[in-house]
């Protein structure tokens, strides 16, 4: 049985865990209208681990009580806030910057998903690249002249009858995309919580008490049958992944089904280590 620090240990080992990687690509909104949408822009980059916000000709102050509260703890991301007055200024140290639009404008340009776009950045940043997402007005979007100066176009593939994203969600979405891909740990884990997973030793247990109060109450009494009945329910079990208080909760499922609440039942069945489980 594994002690408390052990499962300590396993469970942070389990967890779902992943890093936002080195030079992690710059947010750049055009024109953002509202200090509450530039808010929930930051929120949505720290949730993504990206840090760089800069800003193009914003309409209203990105450090006021809406804005602040809209971002819900990335105050850091807006206070080290870049303003720029144009888009050429704000992209100028970049070498590739990815424009999110949900038009093509004709222009001859690639036009990746965002999936597809996080992991060409991935490639590039860890090529030393320096790379910029280009998000424009929530109203209008880009101008033909702003996506002029990107290399490639974002698409977010979704119900074409309504496709529209807020600057937010536009944000969150292809930087979530972007963390994702960066992303190497296991895909699902299980949680223990404060119990740990049974061993073998102790399942081997609840699988003979299991079997032998079946034997007594008659449901295994077909001798011809019986070995594949058994097998069948050791598997069922096996499947379970049950932990440590689970085959403890089985175990007084399976001496209360045999005896109830009888005055004259067992504190223990011989043979079987209930009380050390």
């Amino acid at each position: 049985m594994l002690g408390r620090t052990q499962a300590t240990s396993y469970a942070d080992k389990a967890r779902l865990t992943a890093k936002p990687g080195a030079n992690p690509p710059s947010v750049i909104l055009v024109e953002p209208q509202l200090g509450e949408n530039i808010g929930t822009a930051a929120r949505a980059m720290m949730n993504c681990g990206l840090v760089d916000l800069r800003l193009i000709d914003p309409k209203e102050d990105w450090l006021s009580e809406k804005a602040l509260a809209a971002c819900s703890g990335a105050d850091d991301i807006l206070r080290n806030a870049r303003r720029f007055v144009t888009t050429e200024e704000a992209v100028a140290d970049l070498e590739t910057v990815y424009a999110t639009t949900a038009r093509r404008r004709e222009m001859v340009k690639t036009v990746m998903t965002a999936r597809a776009a996080a992991t060409d950045i991935r490639a590039r940043t860890t090529a030393g690249q320096r790379i910029g997402l280009l998000f424009g007005r929530e109203r209008i979007g880009l101008t033909n002249h702003e996506l002029g100066l990107a290399n490639t176009i974002i698409e977010v593939p979704l119900n074409p009858a309504h496709s529209s994203l807020n600057l937010a969600q536009a944000v969150l979405i292809v930087g979530y995309e972007w963390f994702q891909a960066g992303y190497d740990g296991p895909d699902a884990v299980t949680s223990y919580n404060n119990s740990t997973p049974v061993t073998k030793e102790l399942l081997q247990e609840l699988f003979d008490h299991f079997e032998k109060e079946l034997i007594l109450c008659g449901f295994l009494r077909n001798d011809e049958k019986r070995p594949s009945m058994i097998v069948n329910l050791r598997n069922l079990l096996q499947r379970a992944e049950l932990t440590v208080q689970e085959v403890r909760t089985l175990h007084g499922i399976i001496k209360e089904l045999r005896y109830g609440r009888r005055e004259d039942r067992p504190q223990r069945q011989p043979g079987y280590k209930i009380d050390k489980v």
